[in-house]
């Protein structure tokens, strides 16, 4: 197989990081994609380091034998946590994705952003590593504790979701935050309850649009963009319930079942 029609591998713990592939599949249209959605383990955010690498190695192994050429690991959690052992391991390219702390802490105009993010990700050394380098700037952060189940069930629109997220944000809110980040790929599905929340003047932002970037980038510089002009071949894998993955995407999307 010519090398730039291979695809490019994303892996999430869950439906979340298709909010990641939309961004670089609308950016990068007629590349051939495989997304795999390992539900089965979600949420990477209350495991241990060691298990989140090993899923992450897993995840990373299943994408090579269909050929990945790049692998975006469209996880906050899996990035933080593994993403230096899956480069040392793995010889194929490897996109990764982190809270947007730089231009929430660069732009902010009252010095508190906020942060709403897994506890694997906020725990990471490499979270931490990021975080003391904007001394100017407090950042609060919170937990997301239960967020991602609720989406991963298909309960987005719930009223547990609305009280966990009212939970969460009025406190940052009552600091004055004027940015606030979403750290995990599953809430950017969430932005229409957190704008019925939050005031207009709080910018939201999250990494899609970045990591979209990134990954052209370093197809170009490799020489691996496909320079088809035809769209991609775009195709979904989750080891749980794929209704819920369905749901999110385009109706067209293939999904499939994968007893992973």
């Amino acid at each position: 197989m010519d090398e730039n029609k291979q695809p490019i591998g994303f892996f999430d713990s869950g439906v979340g990081g298709t909010s990641i592939w939309k961004e670089v599949n609308a950016l990068l249209p007629h590349e051939n994609t495989i997304y795999l959605a390992d539900s089965k383990n979600a949420p990477y955010g209350l495991k241990s380091k060691e298990e989140i690498i090993a899923l992450s190695i897993k995840n990373t192994e299943f994408l090579l034998e269909q050929n990945c050429k790049l692998i975006v690991v469209a996880c906050n959690t899996a990035t933080t946590n593994a993403i230096d052992e899956l480069r040392e391991k793995f010889s194929v390219p490897f996109i990764g994705i982190e809270p947007a702390i730089k231009p929430a802490a660069l732009q902010s105009e009252t010095h508190k952003i906020g942060i709403l993010a897994t506890k694997g990700t906020l725990n990471s050394e490499l979270f931490h590593e990021k975080a003391k380098t904007y001394t100017d700037v407090q950042i609060i952060e919170q937990i997301g504790h239960g967020l991602v189940q609720l989406i991963e069930n298909g309960d987005m629109d719930s009223p547990e979701m609305a009280e966990l997220l009212e939970n969460y944000l009025q406190p940052m809110i009552e600091q004055n935050i004027d940015y606030l980040v979403l750290g995990c790929s599953h809430y950017p599905y969430l932005i229409p309850q957190i704008r019925k929340i939050i005031p207009s003047k709080i910018t939201i932002i999250d990494s899609g649009e970045a990591v979209a970037k990134q990954t052209k980038n370093i197809l170009a510089q490799q020489n691996m963009l496909n320079n088809s002009t035809e769209p991609g071949n775009n195709a979904f894998y989750s080891n749980s319930d794929i209704e819920v993955l369905r749901t999110i995407l385009n109706k067209k999307e293939k999904v499939f079942y994968l007893d992973f």
